[in-house]
């Protein structure tokens, strides 16, 4: 199926289909060959036996390129960043794939990432509460037993978005450029190839339409429109690893729809 959103709808539909859940992605499961994700890294105060974020650093090392690196990048950029990872996480961990989960859900408390906490214990970062999810993914709790958590993550975060007060235009573009650039890491010859950057590609594309969303203004609707469509380009299970994946070329064409709605924003 060829995505070609721009051609679905007009504005007036598209504010229609932002409060409908009739549209869903078009990707589907099937038995697409996926690398799985080694485990490779090491966390810090989390279960030894959960401890994997594996598969990582390649891609994002990739994804990172063009743009500061994590000890210069600024403070809201940052935690856009680590929001992408959570948001991945909890819509793979909702969707009954624990195991998929846990490297986004550890992805704030990794040893490998502790750059990217620098300074934000004081925007009100919850520390503790990373991990016990990660003792609860040990202990194998499903999303049902762990909501609370699952719901106080998602808060947490939030809350350091609100806290960084940066600039919601210059984090979208950011997001963008670290949405396309894992995308093309992790779906390669139309399939899965590496599970973790296409469902970190998915998680940052939810940001960028959360933080959209909160501008509120008439002037940002298009915006929120074109990125609620980008975040449907995933499979309304969730970005699990067997999932049929939009075409990279397809992705690349709705962040750029995105760009162009950013660019009447600036």
């Amino acid at each position: 199926m060829t995505y070609t959103p721009k051609r679905w709808i007009g504005l007036g539909l598209g504010a229609a289909l932002l409060g409908s859940t009739a549209l869903v992605g078009c990707g589907g499961l099937n038995d697409a060959p996926v690398k799985a994700d080694p485990p490779e890294h090491k966390l810090a105060n989390a279960p030894a036996s959960m401890a994997g974020e594996g598969g990582e650093g390649g891609g994002e090392s990739g994804a990172m390129a063009g743009h500061a690196d994590m000890q210069t990048l600024s403070v809201d950029k940052r935690i856009a960043f680590m929001s992408g990872h959570v948001a991945a996480g909890l819509a793979l961990y909702r969707a009954g794939a624990p195991d998929q989960a846990a490297r986004h859900l550890l992805h704030p408390v990794s040893e490998t990432h502790a750059a990217e906490r620098a300074g934000i214990d004081a925007l009100g970062f919850d520390g503790p509460l990373f991990v016990k999810l990660s003792e609860d993914l040990a202990a194998g709790k499903s999303a049902e037993e762990i909501a609370p958590q699952l719901d106080a993550a998602d808060a947490n975060i939030k809350l350091l978005q609100e806290n960084a007060n940066g600039d919601p235009v210059g984090q979208i573009d950011f997001l963008m450029d670290t949405c396309i650039a894992e995308y093309r890491v992790g779906v390669v010859n139309g399939v899965v190839d590496n599970a973790g950057e296409y469902q970190d590609a998915y998680g940052f594309s939810v940001v960028a339409r959360d933080i959209a969303k909160r501008l509120g203004t008439p002037e940002s609707e298009p915006l929120v429109m074109e990125l609620e469509l980008l975040v449907r380009m995933w499979p309304a299970n969730g970005p699990l690893a067997d999932s049929i994946p939009a075409p990279v070329s397809e992705i690349a064409a709705q962040v750029s729809r995105v760009k162009l709605e950013l660019s009447d924003l600036r």
